[in-house]
């Protein structure tokens, strides 16, 4: 069954900035799944999570280039509230401040764990964790923490498929040449192509690797059959938040593969 859309959950119509905690839980006479996501289809598997839908979409293309013709993402859009260079004496973005005292690799959800949802796919927010901040479509300030690296693992992948996919890049996703061929194939992408009607579920997740300077998290999604897929998704503590590392290949998470079942990850709790 398909996630009703709620009012005030589309990025499009975030036009303010400001602290964004607490963020309202999931309304619980819907009766919808608060982990129902949308899936796509990579290789026949029947997969879950929309935040992988830019990805999987780009593995039925060519490797693009520069030259394809798609403008910089520097002179699409101002600048945010991670690029527009203005910090604190802590070194964060004006505005940004958590409790960063626990950097140990978490055993449980968060307790204030609540779900949004961004871009058509419903994420995990935190009120001590992260997202705290919001500047537009970019929700930001995420703890310099392990559980941090988390939720910034699952909130900024899973805008790439709305239409402010640009400006979450610009402040979210590490520069480079692999944020130039992200830009440069999603952008060959209509919106409404990498939206389905078909829910799957995140499961959990798992920190593989943390520094302060540097993580990565395995998440775990169950397809709407019933499988359990993972796939990794790195970043980089950058600007004074967590962002995105892609890869030389432009994608912002690994390929999917067969998990097998949950043995090892953290589960997220309804």
């Amino acid at each position: 069954m398909s996630t009703p859309p709620e009012h005030g959950d589309d990025p499009a119509a975030v036009t303010h900035g400001g602290p964004l905690t607490p963020l309202p839980a999931p309304n619980p006479s819907g009766g919808a799944d608060p982990f129902a996501l949308p899936f796509w289809k990579q290789r026949g598997w029947r997969l879950a999570a929309g935040f992988l839908a830019v990805a999987l979409v780009f593995s039925l293309f060519s490797l693009a280039t520069r030259s394809t013709g798609a403008p910089l993402l520097e002179t699409a859009s101002a600048a945010g509230p991670l690029t527009q260079g203005a910090v604190d004496s802590t070194g964060r973005p004006t505005g940004c401040a958590t409790d960063d005292g626990d950097r140990a690799t978490p055993e449980a959800a968060p307790a204030d764990t609540r779900w949004r949802t961004l871009g058509g796919t419903r994420v995990p927010v935190s009120a001590t964790a992260g997202p705290t901040q919001r500047t537009g479509p970019v929700l930001w300030c995420f703890a310099h923490t392990a559980m941090g690296a988390v939720l910034a693992a699952h909130v900024v992948p899973a805008q790439m498929t709305s239409s402010n996919w640009r400006e979450v890049t610009r402040d979210q996703v590490v520069a480079g040449f692999g944020r130039d061929l992200f830009v440069s194939q999603r952008g060959s992408l209509s919106d409404a192509r990498l939206r389905t009607r078909e829910n799957g579920s995140y499961a959990g997740f798992l920190v593989a690797e943390y520094s302060a300077g540097a993580a990565t998290v395995d998440v775990l999604i169950k397809s709407p059959d019933g499988p359990y897929f993972s796939t990794s998704v790195r970043l980089l503590w950058s600007g004074g938040d967590w962002k995105v590392r892609p890869a030389n290949d432009g994608g912002l998470h690994t390929e999917l593969t067969s998990a097998g079942g949950t043995d090892g990850y953290v589960l997220w709790k309804v």
